[in-house]
């Protein structure tokens, strides 16, 4: 905790924030890309989220009034920016979210960056049905292996609702993929 102290006061020193911010950056790249990607499932959308995501952090770090965890803080960004940018795929094509996740989870198989087997495609697949909201629960409690608490944090839920979306997300993805492997 104090070393996360230490590297917000060296962001909000504007002699310290270039060298603070790569650090953030090496830190915390991976981690929100994968958080990001499993949103957007492109790996080219997920760079641009990801680099508008830190774009965000830089110029907002100055407003981070520490009432939660750093990462709590830009993983909030990364989500709302990745959902900003599925919307506006949506607007832009015209279409339900919905129609456009399941638009993009049926090209993982070509995509040369997804190294997933049948059942993980399957599963992708499955996930992209969910309402928005079902699935960043169950990407951040599945994938991300993040507490109800953090979470909580990250979406501004309560712990409960989290817990509900999250049971009903696990049976509607068991549900598709009886159906599609029986």
């Amino acid at each position: 905790m104090t070393d996360e102290i230490v590297l917000i006061n060296q962001l909000k020193n504007t002699s310290t924030r270039e060298k603070a911010f790569r650090e953030l950056i090496s830190l915390y790249k991976q981690r929100l890309y994968w958080h990001i990607r499993k949103i957007v499932i492109s790996h080219d959308d997920a760079d641009d989220v990801l680099q508008n995501t830190f774009i965000k952090v830089y110029r907002n770090i100055d407003k981070f009034n520490q009432e939660s965890k750093l990462f709590s803080w830009m993983y909030r960004i990364a989500t709302n920016e990745s959902i900003t940018f599925i919307n506006k795929r949506a607007k832009e094509r015209n279409v339900d979210i919905t129609d456009v996740q399941q638009h993009l989870a049926s090209t993982l198989e070509s995509d040369v960056y997804f190294s997933g087997d049948e059942i993980q495609l399957i599963l992708q697949k499955a996930i992209a049905t969910l309402p928005q909201k079902q699935q960043l629960v169950f990407n951040m409690k599945y994938f991300d292996e993040l507490k109800y608490e953090e979470i909580s944090e990250i979406l501004e839920t309560s712990v409960g609702a989290l817990k509900a979306s999250y049971f009903h997300a696990v049976k509607k993805i068991e549900n598709y993929i009886k159906s599609k492997t029986d």
